[in-house]
């Protein structure tokens, strides 16, 4: 009886366990068997869904791309110049230093046209005047005595000289013909006036500043305290090369 009880439960655990395993492999070969579709299906569908998706987005696209969108897009599109305030606003001040350019130009040529006129003006109205004051100032020097150590003051001394050098220097340029000259030059087939021109304007820029200092050397040479010892050539010599220059 014990033998047969026993067997009996190892029959039934037996056949318990086979049922298990074939649980297991009926549930594991379902489980496999759903992945494998879903798996199919989602990459079926996802296949599906992303060339439906493409295609709609390709055909969005091609309908926003058209004549009347494009126009519209660039007559209401913004230039985002806020963000670069700097760049924007040196180019403006460059813009309004070429405005102001003319201006100054203006400025400076008039400033320059009555500087001019005011140095050429000074030897005909206040330069006479001077001289005639230096003048008088030499002429009564008898009759009101020595003041001091100095016959005329520096100034005069510069005056009288000043004007002694246009005096002499006019008389010389009184004996020149010059239209006779520019006849004489005009003919020569070698020497044209171009060249005169061209001469004289090279000799101006070369001889302006050796020639003020030949007038400054004068006046200084003229109105140098005695007391020093001499280092010149004299009065004389400079006043003659001051009235070859001029």
């Amino acid at each position: 009886m014990a033998d047969s009880v026993a067997a009996g439960l190892g029959e039934e655990k037996e056949t318990e366990n086979e049922d298990k395993e074939k649980e297991k492999l009926t549930g594991s070969s379902k489980t496999k068997s759903e992945k494998n579709s879903t798996a199919s299906e989602v990459t079926e569908t996802l296949g599906f869904y992303e060339r439906n998706a493409g295609k709609k987005d390709k055909q969005r696209n091609l309908s926003d791309l058209s004549l009347v969108r494009f126009i519209s897009a660039e007559l209401t599109r913004g230039y985002f110049l806020e963000h670069n305030e700097a760049k924007y606003t040196e180019r403006r001040e460059r813009v309004y230093t070429c405005l102001r350019i003319p201006r100054e130009l203006e400025k400076l040529m008039i400033f320059g046209f009555f500087l001019c006129l005011d140095a050429f003006l000074y030897v005909f109205t206040l330069l006479p005047l001077r001289v005639l004051l230096a003048l008088v100032r030499l002429l009564t020097l008898p009759c009101c005595g020595l003041s001091g150590s100095r016959l005329l003051q520096p100034a005069q001394v510069c005056d009288l000289l000043k004007g002694f050098i246009m005096i002499i220097c006019y008389s010389m340029m009184h004996y020149v013909d010059y239209s006779m000259m520019y006849h004489l030059i005009r003919g020569q087939s070698v020497i044209k006036l171009y060249i005169i021109y061209n001469m004289l304007e090279v000799a101006d820029r070369l001889f302006s500043s050796f020639g003020q200092d030949i007038l400054d050397a004068l006046y200084w040479t003229a109105t140098e305290p005695k007391e020093k010892k001499r280092a010149h050539i004299g009065v004389i010599p400079h006043f003659l090369m001051a009235v070859l220059y001029v």
